[in-house]
């Protein structure tokens, strides 16, 4: 897995490739918690993640709370089709914003 983060002035853009899953779940949790210490607003673009499991669920739920602790709010772009079903399923959909692609996203 691979995460690159973009600071903007309003928002962190955190863009994520590959797996993430009971692995690699650590290492977004770490790349992700400095953030959140410096945004309330975080986008996260899944468009490349392959596959997530429910470590990678878990990640995403923190962040969720984590923002709204502060005001905040989680944006997440490009969720496959998979994935989208497994988080309505789940009920996870609820608690983020979702768009397609990053020129959706208005801040």
């Amino acid at each position: 897995m691979k995460i690159e983060v973009t600071r903007h002035a309003t928002h962190a853009l955190l863009t994520f490739e590959g797996a993430v899953d009971g692995k690699t779940a650590p290492e977004a949790q770490a790349a992700i918690m400095p953030i959140l210490g410096e945004f309330a607003v975080v986008v996260l673009d899944l468009s490349r993640v392959t596959y997530m499991s429910s470590a990678g669920l878990r990640v995403l739920l923190l962040v969720h709370r984590q923002l709204v602790a502060k005001k905040g709010k989680t944006i997440l772009v490009g969720l496959s089709e998979g994935l989208t079903d497994t988080m309505r399923v789940t009920g996870f959909l609820q608690f983020f914003e979702t768009h397609t692609t990053l020129a959706e996203v208005k801040l």
